[in-house]
Formats: C-alpha cells, structure tokens, sequence
C-alpha cells in the first residue's frame, strides 16, 4: 500500500526528532572518588532519561571512571586532570575566551552540563555559562559535593533533589535508587574474574566472600583481627575468606598482618579498578568499610556487608539490592575486636537468600 504524501511527511520529521534527540549529549563534572562517582550514577541516569539525552559522559579523574563505560548508563568518560578548568575560577568581569580556545571546544558537544565543581551564582558557573554560549545555547546546573547540613537524605537522593530544585524544567521526580543494580558487569569480566581467582590458588567450586580490611581513612577501619575471625569461620561454613589489599593497605599493615591474613585465606594485591570489579561480579559476597570498593559492590548487586564506625551510613551508604550496613560509632570500631560484630557478619555471610537457597 502506497503511503500518503502527509505520512511520509509525518514519518520524515519523527525520525528526525529522533535523530535531533540522539545529538543531545548530556555532561557531569565530578571531581570526586570511586565513592562520589557511583552515587552520581542514580543522577546520570534521571537526567539520560528525563531530558531525552542520546549520551551522557562523566569529567573526572580517569583512574575512578574507567569502568563506567560499557558497565553503566553513563558512555563515555573524559579527563579533567588534561583540561585548563582552574581558568573557570576567575573573576568573571576579566574572564575572556579567543575565537578557537581549547575550552569553548571541550563543551561544545553539550546541550546539559551539571557540575560539582565550583557553586550557584559562582564565578566557575558563570565563566562555563559564558564559554558553552561562545558555541551554542546550553544549561548548566552547579550541585554540592556535599550536604551542608546532616539530615538531608542519602548523598545519592541530595545530589537528584539538588538538580530538581535548580533545573530550569519541571521533571516527574526520579524513581528511588537504594535497592537498584547500578552497575552490570560483562561476559569478559567474569571471565577474568576466575583468571584472577585461579592463578591466586582459588576454586570458585566454594563460595567466595572478598574480605577488603582497609579504607582511604584509618579511622574508617574495622580492626583487621575482625577480618581475620571471619575468614576463620567462613571454613568451617564450606566457604573462603580471599582478602584483597590495594595500595593503602599494602602501605598500611606490617609484615606480620599480611603473613595472618594468608594463613586464613588468599591475599590479592596489585588489582586495577576494573580486575578489582571483575572479581566483585563472581564473589558470593563482599565485607569492607566506607570506602570506594563497597560502592563498588554495592552496584554490582553483590551482597555487602558494609562496616561503617565514624562516618554516618544515612548519609554515606553503598547503594544496592544486597547492601546491609553495621553501624558501630564507638572508638573500640578501630582498636580492638568485636566478637559480637564477628558473629553478626557471619550470620550475615553464611544465610542464604530465597533465590540462593532454590539455586544453591
């Protein structure tokens, strides 16, 4: 059946909005850690799908960012340590670009920026406005790195509350974020995963629970002989303590720790962010503290159990489907052993959930 002059019309300039709303391409700038960067996740998400975006990218430092791409909603990254952003922080009545500056090209691709650095009304805000509009007309939202105040929600919900209050559009609120997968690991992660895991000398015939003893604060760190007393009783469940160790921990326990902790399980050291991830992706479960690696599996869907002494976990919790936090503000969190919170976390590791139990 022939189509009519109007539906050819019609079909002509919907593929065209569709393709005008492939080209929006939304951009983050968030300064911030592992941490900071997953809970931006929930934010990238709303703002892909609420404002119709056919992109969006994160600006950050690449060592926190590389896993993103592939793994989540957010499609590409980019470097902030390569661009000239400290010029954004002058004054704005001197502020002043040539005709091919390398910053009117950087954001040039944006129809939506909301950045972490700088704040409302501040000079970087108004010197990024000034260079998006030296290439076309664009928005660009400043959000808090942090809350200002306690009681403000989980830093996940603050930042998408943050960007409701200062769009200039009235969006449908975003769906709650707490209990979703953030993150999808691939087929090639996995894989990897049990390359790692067996040139380590661990079968993954047992369920593996990754024990991760350390945190970018001492202060945030459950004294490592809990970490040892629940790989001791992981055995005696059929499962297998494997601790892992990044470059702060390395720094940080002596030699005599490090030889404790073999003797209970197996050690991984020298892991990139995206091994890291990989091996999170096969572990039956994950214990750590408020540190980057339990956002990390908190995203991937793994069950954590996150540690959390000083800092407050209504605020600063892994977001996830299988994340419990243990809450013990008390200085004895970093100084001496808990046998009470040893047998919590065990119970914790050793139950089985409904669909584990129908798979197991």
């Amino acid at each position: 059946m022939r189509r009519r002059p109007d539906d050819v019309l019609d079909l002509v300039r919907e593929e065209h909005s569709k393709a005008v709303r492939r080209s929006l391409r939304g951009l983050i700038i968030q300064p911030g850690a592992i941490g900071d960067c997953i809970l931006t996740l929930p934010l990238a998400g709303f703002l892909k799908e609420r404002l119709d975006l056919g992109g969006i990218d994160l600006l950050g430092h690449m060592e926190y960012l590389s896993f993103l791409p592939g793994r989540t909603c957010v499609d590409s990254v980019r470097s902030i340590d390569v661009m000239d952003l400290h010029r954004l922080f002058g004054e704005p009545a001197t502020f002043d670009l040539a005709d091919h500056d390398p910053l009117i090209g950087a954001f040039a691709e944006y129809t939506w920026i909301v950045t972490f650095l700088g704040e409302p009304d501040g000079p970087f805000e108004k010197n990024l406005i000034y260079t998006v509009h030296c290439s076309h007309s664009g928005e660009v939202v400043s959000l808090s790195l942090r809350p200002p105040t306690p009681g403000q929600g989980h830093l996940s919900e603050f930042y998408l509350w943050q960007f409701q209050d200062q769009c200039p559009l009235s969006l449908q609120a975003p769906l709650p974020c707490q209990t979703r997968i953030l993150i999808e690991p691939t087929a090639a992660d996995k894989a990897r995963a049990k390359q790692i895991l067996e040139a380590a000398g661990v079968s993954l015939s047992r369920p593996v629970v990754v024990l991760h003893p350390g945190s970018g604060s001492p202060a945030k760190c459950w004294h490592v002989d809990n970490f040892l007393a629940v790989a001791r009783g992981l055995v005696s469940h059929g499962m297998q303590g494997v601790f892992l160790l990044g470059p702060a921990e390395q720094e940080r326990l002596d030699r005599n720790t490090k030889a404790r902790l073999r003797r209970y399980g197996r050690v991984l050291t020298g892991l990139s962010l995206e091994e890291t991830l990989a091996v999170l992706s096969v572990a039956h479960a994950f214990v750590g503290h408020d540190s980057g690696i339990s956002h990390l599996a908190g995203g991937l869907g793994t069950k954590t159990i996150a540690m959390f002494g000083p800092t407050d976990p209504a605020v600063y919790r892994p977001i996830g489907p299988k994340v419990t936090v243990l809450h013990e503000p008390t200085s004895g969190f970093t100084q001496q052993p808990s046998p009470d919170l040893q047998r919590q976390v065990l119970s914790l590791l050793t139950e089985s959930s409904p669909d584990e139990a129908r798979h197991g």
